[in-house]
């Protein structure tokens, strides 16, 4: 029986109908040449034949342990076809915008907690001989990069190669240091009896916690400027932030990675800096078609690895930070510059204080947000954010399930209580997805993913590309 973090246990306590705590990817696959017209059909059944599961995905919660935290204990038996699913669009209702339809209904509901927290859904039918196959997992289970690396390992990297391994029936505890035993390691010394002794359980913790309240406080006093920002400073009465409701809907952008890189080049300039421009720009021109004009910079809530470099664990290892984009401007190129400024102040600042002390900070933001959510003052309070950005890096190479080319794939992350918008970037095979995840209530999020892709243009222009 393992014991959760404090941090895996905040996404439980965060956890209601309107904001439900799972992130998911969405795969589209190629039919390979030979597959007959019941291809994934005959891919769901034959997943169901994998009924060996691994830890995690036998791992139910245990909300009454013997110490005072959760804890993680095996299920007795998993019956896949509680978790393993078979949908199939209809003809002429097959498009794009109808698999995100069945996207976005297939991520509103919660997962059942009385078994392992993850789903798999095989969507037959989609046009040109195509099909797409939605992994749901509880973020209290894996973060983005773990459920990531995952995935991948679960996949072939040849289309020869046609041996089925389903993620779930890999043992992703004992890799790397993951899972039940590692975490049981990581998190007894941390377990102490009381939430306050574990956010205070180490000296790097607490020292750390020093130094980043006291960066915040040269910050509040404008001694600084452009490191992380101050929490609830964000514009309000913009679209993006509200009181979410139950409701999803789901659009994407693609750019190939020659153009992000070509940028780069010629700006000297990051993936992140440049991702973060064209969605800068592309809030601002939704904005204007919404009739609002900002004064002050739009406030992104940032997703930061606290791994360190080679770290496999499982479980989640990320910090939240509040990082202000570029001041309003139509100048592309002077976007860029500022957004690159502020970033590079933002990861010195990160570098400067353990990982620990960040991780306690997103607790104890991500606290203040939850009570706002709670009490349902999202609509008249001012934000934490304006919106969520996380990036993703995902494999480079083209990847295969049983000879089918995975041809795009697409993040679905998770909604706070407080925000109508959590973008996700995600790099594949040469492309980069641009995953956009919002309540019913946001309105043309088809327009706004498309102004994303508008924006990459508009910099080509400003580089003299």
């Amino acid at each position: 029986m393992t014991r959760l973090s404090l941090l895996d246990l905040a996404f439980f306590i965060a956890e209601s109908e309107a904001s439900p705590k799972h992130v998911a990817g969405l795969h589209i696959h190629q039919t390979p040449k030979g597959g007959g017209a019941n291809f994934a059909k005959q891919l769901y059944e034959e997943f169901l034949t994998h009924t060996d599961v691994q830890p995690p995905f036998d791992q139910v919660i245990n909300f009454v342990s013997a110490g005072l935290m959760p804890s993680w204990s095996t299920a007795e038996s998993v019956d896949l076809a509680q978790h393993v699913f078979f949908h199939k669009l209809k003809a002429g209702h097959n498009d794009r915008e109808a698999l995100y339809a069945l996207t976005s209904q297939l991520h509103e509901p919660m997962l059942d907690r009385s078994r392992p927290l993850w789903e798999v859904h095989v969507i037959a039918g989609l046009w040109d001989r195509q099909f797409a196959v939605y992994y749901k997992m509880h973020h209290a289970v894996a973060d983005g990069i773990t459920m990531t690396r995952w995935g991948v390992e679960s996949l072939r990297t040849t289309p020869d190669d046609e041996t089925l391994t389903p993620v779930w029936t890999l043992d992703h505890s004992r890799r790397g240091g993951s899972g039940r035993h590692s975490r049981k390691k990581r998190l007894d010394q941390a377990v102490a009896g009381t939430v306050w002794k574990q956010l205070t359980a180490n000296s790097k913790r607490a020292v750390g916690i020093g130094r980043l309240t006291a960066m915040l406080a040269l910050e509040a006093v404008k001694l600084t400027k452009n490191a992380i920002a101050l929490p609830f400073m964000a514009s309000g009465g913009t679209p993006f932030t509200g009181n979410a409701t139950a409701g999803r809907q789901f659009a994407t952008a693609a750019v190939p990675m020659a153009r992000i890189d070509a940028i780069r080049k010629v700006a000297r300039a990051t993936l992140n800096h440049v991702a973060l421009t064209c969605l800068d720009g592309a809030m601002h021109r939704y904005l204007a078609d919404e009739g609002i004009a900002l004064d002050r910079p739009i406030t992104i809530q940032m997703p930061v690895n606290l791994r360190r470099e080679g770290e496999k664990s499982g479980g989640n290892k990320i910090g939240i930070i509040l990082v202000d984009l570029s001041p309003p401007t139509d100048d592309a190129y002077v976007r860029l510059r500022n957004v690159g400024y502020s970033l590079r102040n933002v990861r010195a600042m990160i570098d400067a204080v353990a990982p620990e002390a960040v991780e306690t900070y997103t607790i104890l933001t991500g606290l203040l947000g939850q009570i706002a959510g709670m009490l349902k003052l999202a609509d008249v309070i001012t934000p934490m954010g304006n919106t969520l950005v996380s990036n993703v890096p995902g494999p480079e190479h083209r990847l295969y399930m049983k000879g089918a080319p995975l041809l795009e794939m697409h993040p679905v992350s998770t909604l706070p209580a407080t925000h109508l918008l959590n973008i996700t970037l995600f790099s594949y095979a040469g492309t980069l997805y641009f995953g956009l995840i919002a309540t019913d209530a946001l309105p043309n999020l088809s327009r706004f993913a498309a102004y994303v892709e508008d924006e990459v243009a508009t910099l080509e222009a400003a580089v003299g590309l």
